[in-house]
């Protein structure tokens, strides 16, 4: 019976000993699969710190958010031109009196050059036509005197579709009351009418095509919402570790620079798949609705705003993760953010300008060399055919040649600054105690 106690005490020493025993089984078994995990992801810890930037910011709300209204508002800039231009697709034209065949076929021909599809209604009189022109069931009515009446005045300048057609229309119309009033022969009748443009050449290369000056400044406006976004998330993510101290806890397992690095590198990961989903998702979809906005772009204009991006962000990144290992308060991030954008909104607004002239200045080749402003500027070139080959892998060059410094400036300002807590650290600060 003296024994049952210790019996009792024994086992309880046991089954202490193997839950022991399995959870440094278990404990070890976690640090071989990290280790195991570190040595399959690319650049080790680097690459894990970049793997858990990606899937955080995946995950989050606000990617998801952006991404949506990314979407549309490019959904909104394909379509709604292509809704505006729907009632040109099939434009309705009432005739009043006999139209010989030839100026019918004339005057759908004219139409068709402008790629309107034109459909003649013959109307009773003019009165029924001047009720459909008003009630809108016909654009345009060709009276028994062949003369065109339109609702609505029509524009110099306008550009859509149911103007050209009418403008080409009323053309063809003039010809051949011309040719009636000549009084010309059949056979000369149809040279003239058939008569072409002569060829026009120009001593220099031409500036670009419409749809290559679109596409520039839909990818300005995109390098620019992005690149301010990532750049802001480069900033607050690395303020809001320092003030939470968790990077104190990340530092005593990874080093500076590969912390650095991995967050750079991770949220650069999630900005060029999501350029990579909206510039896909504007292709299919102007494709599938037969938009014309991007109509005569050239693949290299694509190529060349999406590697400005990749260049942009990888310049920008490391001042904007630097300048956050300086502060640890919201307020304190404000201040540092408007200096940090200046030049990013200053070559913004001159690029836009100039992509919307479509004659890039000397200000803006300028610019277009310069690692903080190259990024909307040389889009800009490329797009306008201002610039060539060898300028556009110079001003590549010196962008990486430029980020490799700042990159390693930045890495030595956020060594010595993420972890001093309590106040902001100025940046002279730091300097003066590297040059001690």
């Amino acid at each position: 019976m003296r024994a049952g106690p210790f019996v009792v005490a024994a086992a309880v020493v046991m089954l202490l000993a193997l839950r022991i025993r399995r959870t440094r089984r278990s404990g070890a078994a976690t640090d071989r699969g990290a280790r195991r995990i570190a040595r399959r992801v690319p650049l080790g810890d680097m690459g894990l710190v970049a793997f858990r930037e990606v899937r955080e910011r995946v995950r989050g709300r606000f990617f998801r958010v952006i991404t949506l209204v990314l979407l549309a508002v490019v959904a909104a800039a394909i379509v709604i031109p292509t809704l505006r231009g729907g009632s040109a697709a099939s434009l309705r034209v009432g005739v009043v009196g006999p139209l010989p065949s030839a100026l019918r076929h004339d005057a759908l021909r004219a139409a068709a050059r402008t790629g309107v599809s034109v459909r003649l209604v013959d109307e009773a009189d003019l009165r029924a036509a001047r009720a459909a022109l008003s009630a809108n069931r016909v654009a345009a009515v060709i009276d028994a005197q062949h003369r065109l009446i339109v609702r609505t005045p029509v524009s110099a300048t306008a550009r859509t579709g149911d103007v050209l057609a009418v403008r080409a229309i009323a053309t063809s119309l003039g010809i051949d009351g011309a040719l009636r009033a000549a009084k010309l022969s059949p056979a000369q009748a149809v040279i003239l009418a058939h008569a072409g443009p002569l060829p026009v050449t120009s001593l220099q290369h031409r500036s670009g095509t419409n749809g290559n000056r679109s596409t520039s400044l839909i990818g300005i406006v995109l390098v620019f919402v992005m690149l301010t976004q990532y750049l802001t998330w480069t900033l607050m993510g690395v303020m809001e570790e320092k003030s939470s101290r968790v990077v104190e806890v990340l530092l005593a397992t990874v080093r500076p620079v590969q912390l650095l690095g991995g967050k750079v590198l991770g949220i650069g990961l999630v900005a060029m798949a999501q350029a990579a989903v909206v510039v896909a998702f504007a292709l299919v979809l102007a494709k599938a609705v037969g938009s014309d906005v991007l109509h005569g772009t050239t693949p290299v204009v694509i190529v060349a705003t999406l590697a400005w991006l990749v260049l942009g962000y990888a310049f920008y990144s490391w001042v904007y993760a630097a300048a956050g290992s300086m502060v640890e308060r919201q307020d304190q991030m404000q201040s540092l953010a408007l200096p940090l954008s200046v030049p990013i909104i200053f070559g913004y607004v001159v690029s836009l300008v100039s992509a919307s002239g479509g004659h890039p200045s000397l200000f803006v080749k300028v610019l277009a060399f310069l690692p903080p402003t190259a990024p909307f500027a040389m889009p800009v070139l490329v797009a306008t055919g201002a610039t060539t080959w060898w300028g556009f892998a110079s001003s590549v060059a010196i962008s990486v040649l430029c980020t490799v410094g700042v990159a390693r400036l930045a890495a030595g300002v956020y060594r010595r600054a993420v972890l001093r807590t309590g106040r902001q650290v100025r940046l002279r600060e730091l300097l003066a105690s590297t040059s001690r």
